[in-house]
């Protein structure tokens, strides 16, 4: 039972962290580690096993991941050029195809390192395996984790709910992903309504560049053209982004009532960056998502990803800085 002594370590750290707090990116690695040193003492135990099961094991171990590969390359470049084709071509709007085109060249250079046996082209290629295998192993646990936080579904009643803004169509018309962060949280409070003590809702977006109100307006007349009720309907108009969002709420509420508690609605894509933020600002709240179209989830995802990446770019690019020696290295 030793084996599995350092994956129960990490996961009784990844609990431990959980209890804290449940918006911390470290609970998303602390649970990746412990999967994957679970799946290390799972494939010693192998030994133990029979050889006509360790042998179809080592072939799907072979196998899984080189199809698995392909399909992702697959899914990213036709997910990608759907997004262009829905979406048009804005930056944002690439990051799926980007990523599809991007690993299929790592792979391309394996292959012509491997058949040309050059020992540069070797180290070149190692390098980039080395750090791709450690952007991809923080992604699957930002992936994992934010579909385990996205379950999460608190218990207690609360004093508001906030929904966070995004862009107007035409400068004032509320586009389907923002309507849909309003429809959820218009069930947020219906829900607690329903027990007799309905919170208030706070509509949050300032006034950008090319609109023609801010966003908080739209996103009240838009509630209040359903039938919402216009006395549990607080507008916070001076926010330009996310962290303006939840720091101008929370603003709101601490006003209102220092004790508050609150649920902060977005798209699920956005659900677990915005906890961060959340948490990072001091927002005393649990953030839950709307539904996303299922073509646009994909470079989304990525999108949040890399933002929650580059928000801790000392680490990580020091990570990758190091990886990348080490593969050098290794090729002395």
């Amino acid at each position: 039972m030793i084996v599995y002594a350092p994956a129960a370590l990490f996961f009784l750290l990844f609990g431990i962290g959980v209890l804290r707090d449940r918006r911390q990116f470290s609970n998303a690695v602390l649970l990746g580690i412990s999967v994957s040193l679970l799946a290390l003492a799972l494939l010693a135990e192998l030994r133990k096993a029979p050889t006509l099961v360790a042998e179809l094991v080592a072939v799907a171990i072979i196998l899984l991941p080189a199809v698995g590969t392909m399909a992702l390359v697959w899914f990213l470049i036709s997910n990608g050029l759907t997004m262009i084709r829905k979406e048009g071509r804005r930056p944002a709007n690439l990051l799926s195809l980007l990523a599809g085109l991007g690993i299929l060249a790592v792979i391309a250079l394996l292959f012509v390192a491997l058949a040309t046996r050059s020992r540069q082209l070797g180290i070149l290629a190692g390098t980039a395996v080395l750090v791709v295998g450690y952007i991809s192993f923080l992604f699957v646990c930002f992936v994992g984790y934010a579909f385990l936080y996205g379950r999460h579904r608190p218990r207690r009643d609360v004093d508001f709910v906030v929904v966070l803004g995004s862009g107007l169509i035409g400068g004032e018309r509320v586009p389907p992903l923002l309507a849909s962060r309003l429809d959820r949280g218009r069930e947020v409070y219906d829900r607690q309504a329903a027990r007799g003590n309905p919170p208030m809702l706070i509509t949050s977006g300032g006034q950008g560049p090319d609109e023609k109100l801010p966003e908080s307006h739209a996103m009240a007349d838009y509630l209040t053209g359903r039938g919402f009720p216009a006395e549990h309907i607080e507008r916070e108009d001076g926010s330009r982004t996310t962290e303006e969002n939840l720091l101008f709420s929370k603003a709101i509420m601490e006003q209102a009532k220092p004790d508050y508690r609150c649920v902060v609605v977005t798209n699920n894509f956005h659900a677990f960056r915005a906890a961060l933020t959340a948490r990072r600002t001091g927002v005393n709240g649990h953030v839950f998502g709307s539904p996303t179209a299922a073509y646009y989830w994909p470079s989304a995802t990525i999108r949040e990803f890399a933002a929650v990446f580059l928000s801790h770019k000392l680490i990580n690019f020091g990570i990758c800085g190091l990886l990348a020696l080490c593969g050098l290295l290794a090729a002395l």
